[in-house]
């Protein structure tokens, strides 16, 4: 009997104990909370195996408008009003996107795989992220700040990032 009490006090400890010195770890310790900071261990798996779980669960069937010269030229607007401080363009790569914690994709830039950051995504997982943003990552939601048209504009864009563009857009985004 007095082995099964130690184990219960034991178990009630741990559970008392463990919550307390996690709060004491984040108040007077010094957890990685600075950009430059190494982060914890698994953090972007954290973020990452729940976010892609709900991208799937979410993903819209297809774009109601098309890809065509017009959508393109306009996203690239979009692209360049709202995107192309962190995300950069050919020609050149964001100043503050690569200090940020992640670090913003450079959307224009050929991976050492060379494939690029976004092109090869399906274009409603584009949507989604612009749309919804990401938490713990610096991208913001756009959902309230730009039309359902806009936000499908700027994603048909990206998910051509590996592929020809109409001029105008091609101008805009440095390629």
């Amino acid at each position: 009997m007095s082995r099964l009490l130690l184990a219960i006090v034991s178990f009630v400890a741990g559970l008392l104990l463990l919550p307390l010195a996690m709060s004491l770890y984040l108040a007077f310790g010094k957890p990685p909370v600075a950009v430059g900071d190494k982060a914890f261990p698994f953090e972007a798996r954290i973020v990452e195996v729940p976010l892609q779980a709900r991208i799937q669960r979410e993903l819209p069937a297809a774009p109601p408008i098309p890809a065509s010269d017009q959508n393109l030229n306009a996203g690239a607007g979009i692209y360049e009003d709202k995107c192309e401080s962190c995300h950069g363009t050919a020609d050149e790569p964001s100043g503050i996107g690569n200090k940020m914690f992640p670090h913003a994709p450079q959307f224009w830039r050929k991976h050492p795989n060379g494939e690029m950051s976004v092109g090869d995504d399906p274009v409603g997982e584009t949507y989604w992220k612009i749309k919804n943003g990401i938490r713990l990552t610096g991208m913001p939601a756009y959902g309230k700040i730009l039309s359902e048209t806009q936000l499908w504009q700027v994603s048909l864009l990206l998910s051509m990032a590996d592929k020809p563009l109409p001029a105008e857009a091609s101008r805009t985004v440095g390629r």
